[in-house]
């Protein structure tokens, strides 16, 4: 399995080694946004200039789409993309506005610009990779419509990106769609959500801890990121880092199960697609690995790959969700 695929079947990003390009002009146009007054933030190394209150926003996952109905935005989401074959959100299904894109993968440039966006959430930068037939941000630019990239997802930061980062995200969003109050109530129900964590594991005896994905009979290993930080959070000493060769350049890599075993974690963290997919995987580990102390204490935490999405508010839950698995006692 390679990087690419890792990141298109399981929301592992490769927005650290995918640049958005550029591709042949487009000719789709969004409508002008609210006219209200100008605002400018920077998002990934660009400066974005808005006019106004956007009101056709696209969420390029179900994640993204949690987030601008949390920050009372829900009107202003007319699609949403990469859904695995979910539901809308009731928030949204209930004003029938929001249509569903794709399943699997970024929207195609023509489906994405004939709903006519005025701003495209995503969580990296691959969303906008023209290369892989995806509208561009220029190209979007040129139809009139911003493209914000969530912060942990930039391709600078992902290899450092935290779990904090999407108090960025929740500010700057605040700020574009003019609703200070809505993006201040949910930074603080998110620091309310980590620091609970925080105080709960402050005081336990850390364990071992590998986050694996499993696809097929190809593991792979977590040893930088969102993901990395999200075990420290919760209270878990990472078997990997960013100090390891195999993570130099990616956050992911593939490992022998030689490494694995050698590692032995007292817990494996992994992420799943769906049901079946956490059935394979518990499967996979019980019969490849039944000596490691993880299988053996059956000490293995599921949590779904949506959530470890940048820029989505999955990453808050995640780590509830995983100190909960590391630290039952404490909860």
């Amino acid at each position: 399995m390679n990087n690419k695929s890792l990141f298109l079947i399981s929301g592992l990003i490769l927005g650290g080694t995918l640049l958005a390009g550029c591709g042949q002009s487009v000719s789709a146009s969004a409508p002008a946004p609210a006219a209200d007054s100008a605002k400018t933030i920077e998002n990934c190394g660009r400066t974005l200039d808005f006019a106004g209150v956007p009101q056709r926003a696209v969420a390029m996952t179900p994640g993204q789409s949690e987030m601008l109905v949390r920050l009372g935005q829900a009107e202003k989401v007319v699609a949403e993309a990469q859904t695995k074959g979910g539901a809308l959100m009731p928030e949204l299904a209930n004003l029938g506005i929001a249509t569903q894109l794709t399943e699997q993968g970024p929207p195609s440039r023509e489906v994405l610009l004939g709903v006519a966006p005025d701003l495209v959430y995503a969580p990296t930068s691959y969303e906008f990779t023209a290369e892989q037939g995806f509208a561009s941000i220029d190209q979007l630019e040129a139809a009139g419509a911003q493209s914000y990239i969530a912060t942990a997802g930039c391709a600078e930061r992902r290899g450092t990106a935290e779990v904090a980062d999407l108090l960025t995200d929740i500010e700057n969003l605040g700020k574009v769609f003019e609703a200070p109050d809505q993006a201040a109530a949910l930074a603080a129900e998110a620091r309310d959500v980590l620091d609970d964590v925080a105080q709960r594991v402050a005081t336990v005896e850390k364990p071992s801890v590998a986050e694996l994905f499993v696809e097929g009979n190809t593991v792979s290993a977590i040893g930088a990121g969102i993901e990395y930080n999200m075990i420290e959070i919760a209270g878990g000493e990472n078997v990997f880092s960013p100090d390891d060769k195999a993570f130099a350049q990616f956050f992911s890599s593939v490992i022998s199960p030689e490494t694995l075993v050698a590692k032995n974690p007292e817990v494996i963290v992994f992420t799943t697609l769906d049901q079946a997919h956490e059935k394979a995987t518990r499967d996979f580990l019980h019969t490849r690995f039944p000596q490691l102390d993880a299988v053996k204490n059956d000490r293995l935490v599921a949590i779904d790959s949506s959530d470890v999405m940048p820029g989505s508010w999955g990453n808050i839950h995640a780590v509830q969700q995983i100190a909960q698995g590391l630290h039952p006692e404490a909860f």
